[in-house]
């Protein structure tokens, strides 16, 4: 069976670590590299807890790049501590103190332009967190996104309504003019799992609580990492989705990463160009369907609406209990 040569560029909180086991665990799934972004945490958490997640899985051979630590425009001021202060809930006590040594020493920017260059038309890029690793790319290479073979992009809204703003979605509230330049500019065919669909496509907290039981590593890191972070907490109210959507749990992430590993997972999406708004104080970071063709763009993005969460939950549950595979 031909693989999929995958790169994820990643904040890696708790559900990014969750996305990254999906990849790891998949057969059909040859991850090529992870390029590392803030978000969830400052970049250098975000590199630490990729290095976890792939020690957890004994998969260290997978190279891992430093990239960008803000915004391009302006600092970040949005909160940041949704899964814990380092982005793992704040529950991880074994870090490494010689991590650096095992991070590339190559910028994750330049990285993505040489990996896709030479695995030109071949290559998937899965963005977990802000776009702004992949709005460097396009500005040091403009011909980058015409060699990606696709990509899924786990961020923006559909429905104007936001979980760290009133109107915007957190990736792409922390950097607006990096999910504007790619929604621009990247042409190759592109697919946005927003967070309304991952939020109308919840899973139950039963569920939740068999899928950590199980006596694997992988599960047991998951269910430690979830333990004492209250966005993992069933009887919390306190976050929009529970307002907007009603309880149940939620790996964001993973969603896209699980229609990256079984496209049909996606059973309904509407096709149409977006944009994301920059002005006012409101909708600032606000991704816009163009359902009338107002816009008069060129290019259309997928944006999936309803899934099978019935074979989502099975990838789920396989990530945390099928050995991993070491590389070779």
């Amino acid at each position: 069976m031909s693989k999929k040569l995958v790169i994820i560029d990643t904040d890696c909180g708790i559900d990014d670590a969750q996305a990254l086991l999906l990849a790891l665990a998949a057969p059909n799934i040859q991850l090529l590299a992870v390029t590392c972004v803030f978000g969830n945490a400052e970049v250098a958490d975000v590199c630490q807890n990729v290095l976890k997640v792939f020690s957890v899985c004994e998969r260290e051979g997978i190279p891992v790049f430093r990239g960008a630590s803000g915004p391009l425009v302006g600092s970040c001021s949005l909160a940041r501590d949704h899964f814990g202060s380092d982005g793992l809930g704040g529950v991880i006590t074994d870090r490494d103190p010689k991590w650096e040594e095992k991070i590339q020493r190559e910028h994750a920017a330049d990285a993505l332009v040489r990996l896709v260059s030479e695995h030109e038309k071949q290559v998937t890029l899965v963005s977990l967190g802000p776009l702004t690793n992949l709005a460097l790319a396009v500005r040091l290479d403009p011909g980058f996104p015409e060699k990606l073979k696709d990509l899924v992009i786990m961020g923006g809204n559909i429905e104007g309504k936001g979980n760290v703003t009133p109107c915007a979605e957190f990736n792409f509230a922390t950097d607006p003019e990096s999910a504007y330049i790619v929604l621009e500019e990247f042409i190759c065919p592109t697919s946005v799992v927003s967070w309304e669909f991952c939020c109308r496509n919840s899973l139950t907290w039963d569920f939740f609580e068999e899928l950590v039981s199980q006596d694997f590593a992988a599960a047991r890191f998951m269910k430690t990492i979830t333990s004492n972070c209250w966005a993992y907490s069933k009887e919390s109210l306190r976050n929009k989705r529970d307002v907007y959507f009603g309880p149940g749990f939620v790996s964001y992430d993973s969603y896209a990463v699980a229609s990256c590993i079984d496209p049909s997972l996606v059973t309904e999406s509407l096709v149409c160009p977006v944009r994301v708004e920059l002005q006012g104080s409101i909708c600032r970071g606000m991704m816009v369907l163009d359902q009338t063709n107002e816009l008069k763009k060129t290019h259309s993005v997928s944006v999936p609406t309803k899934c099978d969460v019935t074979r989502f939950s099975q990838l789920l549950l396989e990530s945390l209990r099928q050995p991993m595979r070491r590389e070779k």
